[in-house]
């Protein structure tokens, strides 16, 4: 099991900002039977076990001389540097499950792909799933090589999991499918006929030389009628 050593943090509140500039990310660690302990965690040494452990996967956290079997439940990422800024770590019961979200991973390669020239459409990237923590799988895997026909796709029932594992979606929701390819054609032509359309909506149709004779005479025969 993969470990992570963590210490105690005394910079709260505002003070955060400080550690993070020195490569360190305020974290904290609670649990149903552990009162909320605030931590600091080094950011290289988390993003290997992070890419090791995903979500899903119990992780030892070295606290001092003190192990805790945790999961790495919340991670608040920065919308500019895309890096962590604050972690939740959490000590779960391990004899009553949880709930936790599991990435999929696709293998394999598509003949309706490879040899037909569609695109690979994955449907759902992730699902929900029900376990015991320590039964939690890092990833599922889905095999794209049973996609050899565009009337072909993957279901959730399709996916091989371990019993001891449920998943919380609809066993008949699709998770992969190819679909056809477009004809150029087709393509090139709709953006010019919707252009087309357009135009005349906005200015009408161009009347031909008998409607404008025609209208230019009714006028002249209402001028002599006033």
């Amino acid at each position: 099991m993969i470990t992570l050593s963590a210490k105690i943090r005394k910079d709260l509140g505002k003070k955060v900002k400080k550690i993070r500039e020195k490569g360190i990310i305020p974290a904290i660690l609670y649990g149903p039977k552990i009162k909320n302990i605030p931590l600091e965690v080094d950011l290289k040494e988390f993003e290997k076990v992070y890419q090791g452990a995903g979500e899903s996967s119990l992780i030892h956290l070295q606290i001092d001389n003190k192990k805790f079997l945790v999961l790495i439940y919340d991670l608040e990422i920065d919308a500019i540097s895309q890096k962590p800024i604050h972690i939740d770590f959490y000590q779960p019961k391990l004899d009553e499950e949880i709930t936790a979200t599991v990435p999929l991973v696709f293998e394999g390669t598509a003949a309706a792909v490879k040899d037909l020239g569609g695109t690979l459409v994955r449907n759902i990237h992730e699902l929900e799933v029900k376990a015991l923590p320590q039964n939690l799988p890092h990833e599922i895997k889905v095999d794209i090589s049973k996609l050899k026909t565009f009337e072909d796709n993957i279901l959730v029932k399709d996916l091989i999991i371990p019993k001891e594992v449920k998943i919380l979606k609809t066993p008949q929701e699709t998770i992969a499918f190819v679909s056809e390819p477009e004809k150029i054609e087709e393509e090139l032509e709709k953006p010019i006929e919707e252009k087309v359309e357009e135009v005349e909506k906005v200015e009408g149709k161009k009347p031909s030389e008998d409607e404008i004779a025609e209208e230019k005479e009714t006028k002249e025969t209402k001028q002599k009628v006033k």
